[in-house]
């Protein structure tokens, strides 16, 4: 599909399973606390988390009772530890394009700031972001439409159009909004796999790509 950008455009962005894969954070903070019991056999822990997660059960109940850690240490280090997380194909390129035709870039994304902060340091991109919106920083959380809104008043008399991910609340305040909406197909990954129950008209983007590499800036 064919994204128009120019001066007046701002391409906002999701964080979470839209850029890059969540589930690579999760394996990546899995290794760090692994890596923090045992850390010249981490491998067999990291696998048994791995497959726990996989099958629903409470991963740090199950290390703090095995190997008695205090849960709230566990969930501290999955927070805040430095992930090891990178860009889908393509991003990168996109972003690139859209600041050459004099675009602006935000992100939306729920959760910490901590941690949220630290996927895009890791990421390589804060120095592409003209404006970020974290839920925790201001105390709202999609799809609530102040998060939206706060990119509107940081570019006022914009075109707006956001990449998303989440049928379940990506998409409802920028519809709303009258926002430009594009979703990314699940590549089989993601951590959220429940769009299926969302395949109406409030929830659904207006446009679905399977890739960065659909989406041409003119």
């Amino acid at each position: 599909m064919d994204i128009k950008v120019d001066a007046s455009t701002v391409i906002v962005f999701d964080l979470d399973d839209t850029i890059y894969n969540e589930m690579e954070y999760l394996r990546s903070a899995y290794s760090e606390i692994a890596k923090s019991i045992d850390a010249a056999h981490w491998r067999p822990l990291f696998a048994r988390m791995y497959s726990l997660f996989r099958s629903k059960a409470d991963v740090f109940e199950f290390v703090s009772a095995t190997y008695h850690k205090d849960k709230s240490e566990l969930l501290n280090t999955y927070r805040t530890h430095i992930p090891s997380i990178h860009l889908f194909k393509g991003v990168l390129e996109t972003m690139a394009q859209i600041k050459a035709k004099k675009g602006k870039i935000g992100i939306i994304t729920d959760g910490r700031k901590t941690t949220q902060r630290a996927k895009l340091k890791a990421l390589g991109i804060t120095d592409r972001i003209d404006k970020i919106v974290i839920s925790e920083e201001i105390g709202s959380e999609k799809p609530d439409e102040r998060n939206y809104r706060i990119i509107e008043e940081a570019f006022p008399d914009c075109t707006y159009l956001y990449i998303a991910d989440n049928l379940r609340k990506d998409f409802i305040a920028p519809n709303k909004l009258g926002w430009k909406t594009v979703g990314l197909i699940d590549n089989g990954l993601n951590m959220h796999c429940d769009g299926h129950n969302y395949f109406d008209k409030r929830y659904m983007p207006q446009q679905f790509v399977t890739s960065f590499e659909d989406i041409y800036v003119v």
